[in-house]
C-alpha cells in the first residue's frame, strides 16, 4: 500500500498493509481526534472492539487491524512470532502517517501493548490493558502438553470456520506455539521488569472468573500477578475490575474499557 495519509478532516480508510512476507487488514475512521490503536486477542479479528468504538464516538481517531493470518483478509506468513505482532504495530502506524497513539489491548494483545508501550515512550499516549499482560510463571511442561493437546483437538474443525473469520488461517501447531511463547514471556521475570520500566500512563481493566482453556481459579490467580506491578510502578494502576469473564470482557463490559481509554488520554501531558 503506498502511504496514505489522513488528515484532521480526512474519511474512513480501510484497505491492506504490507509488511514483511504479509499483509495487514486495516480500517481507519480519520478524524482529528486522538489515534487509538487496538490490539486483538491472540486469535481474535478487529471486529470485537466494535462496542468499545460506539462508546467512545467519533471524537477519536479508531485504528483496527487483523493480525497475520486473522480475519477474513490479512494473509499467511512464515512468521508468527510475538516480536512479528510488535513489528506490525508500527508498521501500521506508519502506514497511517500516525506518529503518537493510545494503544488498547485485549489479553495477547494486552501483552504486545504493553512491549511497544514501554519501548515507544516518546510515540505512547499510554496503554489500556484488558485482562492480558499479567506476570505470573503458568507455563511449565504439563501446561504446555495441554496446550499442545487442546488445539490437535480442535485441528479438525477450525477450518471450516476459517473463511468466516472466526479461525486463524494458521495449523494447530502454529496456533499451540504461539499460545506456548506467550506462557513464556509472562513469566514474571520476562514480563515484570517490562511492566516496572513504563513511563507512560497504563491502566488496566481486569475481568473475573474463566477464560478459554482454563480451570478452577487458574485465571484469577494469574491476575494476582499484577499487585507486584502497581505496588513498584505509579504509572501503572487498575482502573477497573468488572464482572465479565475473559471472553466477555469486550461485549459485556465495554463502558470500562472505554473510559480507562478517557482516563490514560486525560494523562498525557504533551498533548496538552
Amino acid at each position: 500500500m503506498t502511504k496514505n495519509s489522513t488528515s484532521s478532516t480526512g474519511s474512513k480508510w480501510t484497505g491492506m498493509v504490507p509488511v514483511d512476507d504479509t499483509a495487514l487488514a486495516v480500517t481507519d475512521t480519520g478524524g482529528p481526534g486522538i489515534p487509538v490503536v487496538y490490539l486483538n486477542g491472540q486469535f481474535a479479528t478487529q471486529g470485537y472492539w466494535r462496542r468499545v468504538i460506539a462508546e467512545l464516538g467519533a471524537g477519536w481517531r479508531h485504528i483496527t487491524y487483523d493480525e497475520r493470518a486473522r480475519g477474513r483478509r490479512s494473509k499467511r506468513s512464515a512468521d508468527y512470532s510475538f516480536e512479528a505482532a510488535v513489528r506490525d504495530v508500527d508498521a501500521v502506524l506508519a502506514a497511517r502517517d500516525v506518529d503518537r497513539a493510545l494503544v488498547v489491548g485485549w489479553s495477547y494483545g494486552a501483552c504486545v501493548g504493553a512491549h511497544w508501550a514501554g519501548r515507544n515512550p516518546e510515540r505512547a499516549v499510554g496503554a489500556v490493558l484488558v485482562d492480558g499482560a499479567f506476570p505470573y510463571d503458568w507455563l511449565d511442561e504439563a501446561m504446555e502438553r495441554r496446550i499442545r493437546k487442546l488445539f490437535r483437538r480442535m485441528g479438525w474443525f477450525l477450518p471450516l470456520l476459517r473463511p468466516t473469520g472466526l479461525a486463524p488461517r494458521m495449523t494447530a501447531e502454529q496456533q499451540a506455539d504461539s499460545n506456548i511463547e506467550l506462557g513464556k514471556l509472562s513469566r514474571e521475570r520476562e514480563l515484570g521488569p517490562v511492566l516496572a520500566d513504563i513511563t507512560v500512563p497504563v491502566r488496566y481493566v481486569v475481568a473475573s472468573g474463566t477464560s478459554f482453556g482454563s480451570r478452577g481459579d487458574e485465571q484469577e490467580r494469574i491476575r494476582v500477578g499484577l499487585d507486584a506491578v502497581t505496588a513498584r510502578n505509579p504509572n501503572v494502576k487498575v482502573s477497573a475490575k468488572v464482572a465479565g469473564n475473559h471472553g466477555a470482557i469486550l461485549k459485556k463490559d465495554f463502558r470500562a474499557v472505554a473510559e480507562a481509554v478517557r482516563e490514560v488520554a486525560g494523562l498525557d501531558r504533551r498533548g496538552r
